[in-house]
């Protein structure tokens, strides 16, 4: 009895990519069920459950960015981007809903089946394990972080909103106060994945982390830019217990 073959929806509204694309995937041995619209995957998904998603981003009704964003809150479904964007802040937007991984059109398809079983492969490891570090709460300077809710206060008692990658890039600061970090080990920590191409992520998500946290953000006190290095937090970070009504 042989294994089944690793299962894949394409989701692309141009035949002239989809067609041709589908079939090299089956030629590299997996199952592809194609899909010329997020309408029509979400009527697929109905009777099927794919290990990968293979998504567009511009497509007529719902767009991909939508799409994706239900894939990951209700499937929980590995997603890869196929796109023509190439701007920095449309990949940034595709990874914070996200997406594993975003290669742009056009692309070599061997590439692209590397980076589907790079994939799989890191869903297979699954999530590393929790440590209780999440019980405690990280202080700098008055400035409070809650971990396990994702709620950051400012020294004021004022909460501050933040995105996901915004919380990663914190915490992985807060977790290696003034140490330097390159941007290849943020990249990693922040996006969870093996990013290829995505160095200015780091800058950007810095750019809005130290809007929100610094008095000054063209003059930073927190995160300071180690140039040639990346960047280090220069504060002095405690954990401490949480309060048990907070």
């Amino acid at each position: 009895m042989t294994d089944a073959p690793i299962s894949i929806l394409l989701v692309d509204d141009e035949p002239t990519l989809r067609e041709p694309l589908a079939e090299y995937l089956a030629g590299q041995g997996f199952a592809v069920t194609e899909a010329a619209s997020a309408a029509a995957a979400r009527s697929t998904l109905a009777a099927i459950t794919p290990d990968l998603v293979l998504l567009d981003i511009m497509m007529p009704g719902e767009d991909g960015l939508s799409f994706c964003r239900h894939l990951v809150e209700t499937r929980k479904l590995p997603v890869i981007f196929l796109t023509a964007r190439t701007e920095a802040t449309d990949r940034i937007v595709g990874l914070e809903l996200g997406a594993d991984d975003y290669v742009v059109k056009p692309f070599e398809p061997r590439e692209l089946v590397a980076r589907i079983r790079t994939v799989l492969r890191r869903v297979a490891r699954g999530p590393a394990p929790q440590h209780r570090s999440e019980d405690w709460h990280y202080t700098f300077e008055g400035w409070v972080l809650d971990p396990l809710k994702r709620k950051l206060t400012d020294p004021e008692g004022v909460r501050i909103p933040i995105s996901t990658a915004e919380f990663r890039l914190l915490r992985a600061l807060l977790d290696n106060p003034r140490k330097v970090m390159d941007r290849d080990l943020l990249l990693d920590l922040v996006q969870g994945r093996s990013a290829h191409l995505f160095d200015r992520a780091v800058d950007n998500q810095v750019s809005r982390l130290r809007r929100k946290v610094e008095t000054d953000s063209r003059n930073p006190h927190f995160i300071q830019t180690v140039r040639g290095g990346g960047y280090r937090f220069a504060a002095r970070v405690e954990r401490v217990a949480p309060e048990l009504d907070a």
